[in-house]
C-alpha cells in the first residue's frame, strides 16, 4: 500500500477517524499485555518502527548484520518475509528462493547474512539459533510481542517523521509514540530533520543515533533518468537520485512491495525511452523483478545501491555493550 496524503498531516478525515485509531492502540496494548514472550538462547536485536511503510528499517538491519560480522559474531537476520508466500521458518537460499516465495527485503539480507523467514517469530529465532547464529537481527517485529527483545531500536525516516502522530486509520502509527517510544532502547534517525517535539520530549530518555542513506558510487551523476520504486517512501528515493546530481526526466511510485509484470516494465522502458533517459530503481525493487525481467541484472535497468552511514558509529558500539554476550567483542580494541 502507499501511505495516503492524509497521513502526513492533521486533518478534518484524520480526526474522524481518530476513534478507530484508538481502538486499533488497545488491541495491540492488549496483545501485548496477554503475550509470555520467548526468551531465545541468543539475544534478539529488533529493528522497529512505529509507522506503516517505509522508515529505513533493512538498511539499518544490514548494518547491523556487517558490523556483528566484523566483531566475529555469527548473526542471523529473522523476517516476516513480508510479500512472500513461504510462511516458514524456512532458511533463505539466494537463487534458490525469489521475492515471490520470501519476500523482497529477505533477499537483501540473504545476501548479507544467513536468513530465516518465519511468520511465527518464535519458532524462527529457534531455528537461527540452532543452525548456529550467535546473535539475531530482527526486520521488523516491535510491535509482535511473541519473542523477547533483548535491544529495540525504534528506525524513523526524518523526512516523514511520524506523520500527522495519529493511529491507522487516522495516522500512519502501528501504536501510541508514547506507548512505543516507552518500550524502545533507541531511536535511529535517518537523514536529515527530526521529529516532533512532544515526540523528542516522549524520547528524551533514548538514546538518539542519527545515519544517512548514501549511493554507493556516483556512476549516476549528471544522467538522464526515469526512476521507478515501490517502496514506503518513493519520493525518498527520487530525492536521494536529485541529491547524487541525476537528472530525473520522470518518475513512477508504485505500492510497497508490488511485485513487477513484463507489462508493467515494458511500459517502462517504453516511458524511458521516450525521455531518452536511463531506467533505474532501488536494490528492493530489483529482487522483485528477477522473473519478471529478461536476463538477471538487465543492462537496461540500473539499480542504485546504498549504504549506511552512521554519523557516531562508536555511539552505536555502546548501546550495542548494553548486551552482556556482546560486550568484550563490541567494545573498541
Amino acid at each position: 500500500m502507499q501511505a495516503p496524503d492524509f497521513w502526513h498531516r492533521d486533518g478534518l478525515l484524520a480526526r474522524l477517524l481518530n476513534p478507530l485509531g484508538g481502538i486499533y492502540h488497545l488491541a495491540g496494548v492488549a496483545r501485548r499485555a496477554a503475550a509470555r514472550p520467548w526468551q531465545a538462547a541468543v539475544p534478539v536485536i529488533c529493528v522497529g518502527n512505529l509507522v506503516a511503510g517505509g522508515a529505513g528499517k533493512t538498511p539499518v538491519a544490514l548494518s547491523l548484520l556487517e558490523i556483528l560480522k566484523d566483531r566475529g559474531l555469527r548473526p542471523a537476520a529473522l523476517t516476516r518475509g513480508y510479500g512472500g508466500a513461504a510462511a516458514g521458518p524456512l532458511r533463505v537460499v539466494p537463487g534458490e528462493h525469489d521475492a515471490a516465495d520470501v519476500g523482497d527485503e529477505a533477499l537483501l539480507l540473504a545476501a548479507a547474512a544467513p536468513t530465516w523467514v518465519s511468520r511465527d517469530r518464535v519458532a524462527g529465532a529457534r531455528a537461527a539459533a540452532e543452525a548456529g547464529a550467535d546473535i539475531i537481527v530482527m526486520d521488523d517485529g516491535f510491535q509482535n510481542p511473541s519473542l523477547k527483545k533483548d535491544l529495540s531500536l525504534l528506525v524513523v525516516d526524518a523526512g516523514y517523521g511520524l506523520g500527522n502522530g495519529r493511529v491507522m486509520p487516522a495516522g500512519p502509527l502501528r501504536e501510541t509514540a508514547a506507548s512505543g517510544l516507552a518500550r524502545a532502547d533507541a531511536l535511529v534517525i535517518v537523514g536529515e530533520g527530526y521529529i516532533g517535539e512532544t515526540e523528542k520530549n516522549l524520547a528524551k530518555d533514548l538514546a538518539v543515533l542519527r545515519a544517512r542513506l548514501q549511493p554507493k558510487d556516483d556512476a549516476l551523476r549528471g544522467q538522464r533518468v526515469f526512476a521507478f520504486a515501490g517502496i514506503g517512501r518513493p519520493e525518498k528515493f527520487f530525492e536521494t537520485l536529485r541529491g547524487q546530481g541525476a537528472e530525473l526526466a520522470g518518475t513512477e511510485s508504485f505500492p510497497d512491495h508490488q511485485p513487477y509484470t513484463a507489462a508493467t516494465l515494458a511500459r517502462l522502458r517504453s516511458a524511458a525511452r521516450a525521455a531518452g533517459a536511463q531506467l533505474v530503481t532501488t536494490a528492493k525493487d530489483a529482487a522483485r523483478m528477477g522473473a519478471a525481467r529478461p536476463g538477471a541484472g538487465a543492462p537496461d535497468i540500473a539499480v542504485l545501491d546504498v549504504d549506511l552511514a552512521w554519523d557516531d558509529k562508536e555511539a552505536l558500539l555502546r548501546l550495542l555493550e548494553r548486551l552482556p554476550e556482546l560486550r568484550a567483542r563490541t567494545s573498541p580494541p
